[in-house]
């Protein structure tokens, strides 16, 4: 559109300077005959149709004659003429971007953010909300966040609903451990059951016993014998999260009250109350006892206990930043091993099940 324009005027351009070395008589000629043309043409044509090129070249040369001579010169009216070059000059100053009345939006980041502040802190107004967004340098008014929580369906600080489990565990973390059944099948198809148990803050795994008859007074002598072998970390317990087996009976709780560890009952059909737990038995079972095949209760206690002893010392945990349960050490930043200069050294566990690396001079 715009090139096929520029070139209509460089080709009338060119004209020009013909026209101007002509003669004075030889023009006249010219124009009477072009005025009559146009006579005959507007007698004939009921609506002259103009391209965009047309209409800028006209309006350019109504700036060079006289405005009472443009009825006679032109075949359109002079108002017509003024809309072209309104248009023209519309334009030229056109600004891309318009601006809606009133006052801006409120930027789509600043709205995430207070719904982020809001879902991470139950107990925050909105009044709270707009001082920690002040400190953070955007300053807003109250009333807008109460706006943005009320269009989310955020009900106001005292009438949100309680902690999440999520959020319980975290940040009770240190002071919860966990107990769960998981079953195993021996190579002869009988069912074995072992109680573990894990502890939050660390993720160390305890295993408490294998049997195949998992009775109540079972469980209650299995639960003393880990307080005791525990006695060093019980001061530092506070939570035992259970679900609702009757094997856990009021003898199995008290063994941990008398340590003051409160006793927590997930709900009916609940894993994720229990999520942790849930997850080491489904690591026990990827990585041990799917690939291997039990015998009989020492088989499996044996088993089990060596990986266990792997799983404390060695493995790596995402949530302890790449360390192993039972190490202590803060996490240092890692550093790149000359692999000529260095040698790497394989433990295997249970029979090359699985292998243990270490870096070797």
């Amino acid at each position: 559109m715009l090139l096929s324009i520029v070139r209509a005027l460089v080709r009338n351009l060119t004209t020009v300077p013909a026209a101007v070395l002509r003669s004075r008589a030889a023009k006249d000629a010219e124009v009477l005959a072009l005025r009559h043309e146009n006579a005959v043409l507007r007698r004939q044509i009921a609506r002259v149709r103009y391209e965009p090129a047309d209409r800028v070249w006209l309006a350019a040369l109504s700036r060079l004659i006289p405005r009472d001579r443009w009825r006679q010169v032109f075949a359109v009216t002079p108002t017509t003429l003024l809309r072209w070059h309104r248009q023209l000059l519309a334009q030229k100053w056109t600004f891309t971007q318009s601006r809606r009345p009133g006052r801006p939006s409120t930027a789509p980041i600043v709205k995430q953010l207070i719904l982020r502040l809001a879902r991470e802190n139950s107990t925050w107004g909105h009044r709270r909300i707009q001082g920690e967004l002040t400190n953070l340098g955007y300053p807003i008014a109250p009333s807008t966040v109460w706006e943005i929580l009320h269009a989310a369906g955020i009900d106001p600080a005292p009438q949100r609903s309680g902690p999440t489990w999520r959020q319980f565990l975290t940040a009770q973390a240190h002071g919860i451990i966990a107990a769960d059944f998981l079953h195993l099948d021996t190579i002869s198809l009988k069912r074995l059951y072992a109680l573990v148990f894990i502890e939050h803050g660390t993720r160390r795994l305890h295993l408490a016993g294998v049997t195949a008859h998992p009775t109540a007074q079972w469980t209650v002598h299995q639960a003393r014998n880990l307080a005791m072998a525990l006695e060093c970390r019980m001061n530092w317990l506070r939570f035992l999260i259970r679900d609702r087996d009757s094997k856990y009976t009021r003898s199995f709780d008290s063994v941990f009250e008398a340590d003051d560890v409160a006793i927590l009952l997930s709900p009916p059909r609940a894993p994720r109350a229990n999520a942790i737990c849930e997850r080491v038995v489904g690591t026990l079972r990827r990585e041990l006892l799917d690939r291997t095949l039990i015998y009989n209760e020492a088989h499996a206690h044996a088993v089990l206990t060596e990986y266990i002893h792997h799983y404390n010392g060695h493995r790596p945990h995402q949530s302890r930043q790449q360390l192993p349960p039972d190490s202590d050490l803060p996490p240092t930043p890692a550093t790149v091993a000359n692999l000529q200069t260095h040698r790497i050294r394989c433990q295997p566990v249970l029979g090359g099940l699985i292998n243990e690396y270490q870096s070797a001079a």
